[in-house]
């Protein structure tokens, strides 16, 4: 019966620190919703082209740099299990430095990178100017934005994921309060928009330094940043952290590139199929907010297992948090297959879109039930800050994707598609499984 008890227990901690990073997932696309709506009432088409097309110019530029995060988690859960606080300030230390150096110099080259993005978007002149409109405020983020990811990533890594709710809650909440004021109030239309976003990701990053501040009782941080500056500058501390960021970085693209191939191939087979396509990924995109939640508590587990040497330990909390994903992903992925029809035509009015989306229902939540693993995997390796693996893996399934949905849409249309992206996630999983028997033997 004790260990039973036990057992439960380390699911109850689990849970416990997977909540609030779920609940700081959810507020995410909240904020998104607001902004459309916000813009939609006050705005035409093209404002609201272009905040959907500035949005994701500036995800897709700030998710490149994710490692920021990911990468900080690791080297700060390892040096956290280790108990060795120089490290962990170290770690927090280098990776602001690199944060606040890469923001710095998108500013400096925000004219090429903004000419350039324009020059890509097939979007009408009017929708560029609302773009280019937005981007030009909301740059000064930059620096903010990847301190930001730095931050959260030693929250993380230190299993301080209540703090990181705090911080998420902060950034989005005030977010949406100026955004409101400043277009509905003042109405600057998506200028207003730009900057409500500028204004929260400086003050959430503020908020996230006063609380790694507070945690780590750094009273005076100019002062241990001077002590610890050699250590900070160690060449093989340097050369660790720009592999495992670079590595991380390729396979944060080639992830990228996956969902953009899958969408630009649902493009090809008309738009009610693109449409039907992108409301099914909003499903997948939900359950990610409970699987990320898990993985991220596994990259804090296994990086401190690995920091304090303990095999056991982190064969244990790769089991626990796997099982609670595992059981995660059977209640959404069944949830959607068996529901999934009956909600699509309260997400959206065209009925040949309705029509679609409840078709390929199943394969959506198919994708959801086999998807965790992989998000496991990334955690485990993420903590244990092995990311060549993580590439490698990434790559050789996109590979497999491409191959595989060229041949298998060909034949059975948006059937193969998604067919094709379900193998995907699988490759992922298998291709990253496959070296975690060396990873143990290697690390303990």
């Amino acid at each position: 019966m004790a260990d039973i008890a036990d057992k439960f227990s380390n699911h109850k901690r689990i849970i416990r620190l997977a909540a609030p990073i779920v609940m700081a997932n959810a507020s995410v696309p909240l904020l998104g919703l607001v902004d459309t709506i916000t813009i939609g009432q006050t705005g035409h088409a093209a404002d609201l082209g272009g905040v959907a097309l500035a949005s994701i110019l500036f995800s897709f530029v700030y998710w490149g740099f994710g490692f920021l995060r990911m990468g900080t988690t690791g080297f700060i859960s390892q040096a956290s299990g280790a108990d060795d606080r120089d490290e962990v300030l170290a770690v927090l230390f280098r990776s602001v430095l690199l944060g606040l150096v890469i923001g710095l110099l998108l500013i400096i080259f925000q004219s090429l990178i903004e000419s350039f993005s324009l020059w890509v978007m097939s979007a009408s002149e009017e929708v560029k100017g609302y773009v280019s409109d937005y981007f030009q405020i909301r740059i000064w983020g930059a620096p903010a934005t990847l301190i930001t990811y730095a931050l959260l990533g030693t929250l993380i890594g230190m299993g301080w994921t209540k703090e990181l709710l705090w911080v998420q809650l902060l950034l989005n909440g005030l977010n949406i309060v100026l955004n409101i004021t400043f277009v509905v109030g003042f109405e600057m239309g998506i200028r207003g928009i730009a900057l409500g976003t500028l204004i929260s990701e400086w003050v959430a990053m503020a908020f996230a330094w006063y609380i790694l501040r507070k945690n780590l009782r750094l009273n005076h941080p100019i002062e241990q940043l001077k002590r610890l500056w050699d250590r900070m500058m160690q060449s093989e501390r340097i050369l660790a952290l720009f592999r495992v960021n670079g590595d991380i970085m390729i396979r944060t693209f080639a992830l990228l590139a996956g969902f953009a191939w899958f969408a630009d191939h649902g493009a090809r087979l008309g738009d009610a199929t693109l449409a039907a396509n992108h409301l099914l990924l909003q499903f997948v995109s939900m359950s990610a907010f409970f699987l990320d939640g898990f993985a991220h508590v596994a990259e804090m587990l296994s990086g401190r297992s690995i920091g304090a040497e303990d095999r056991q330990e982190f064969v244990l909390q790769m089991r626990d948090s796997t099982q609670l994903a595992g059981t995660t992903a059977l209640i959404l992925g069944s949830g959607i297959i068996l529901f999934g029809p009956a909600l699509t035509p309260l997400l959206v009015q065209d009925l040949n879109v309705v029509e679609i989306a409840s078709s390929y229902t199943t394969y959506a939540g198919i994708y959801i039930l086999f998807s965790f693993v992989a998000f496991q995997l990334d955690g485990l390796f993420i903590g244990a800050t092995r990311s060549k693996e993580m590439r490698n893996s990434t790559l050789l399934s996109l590979l497999i994707l491409v191959l595989a949905g060229t041949l298998l849409t060909r034949y059975f249309g948006n059937a193969g598609l998604w067919i094709s992206f379900i193998l995907f996630v699988i490759a992922r999983g298998v291709t990253l499984g496959s070296y975690l028997p060396r990873l143990l033997r290697e690390l303990f």
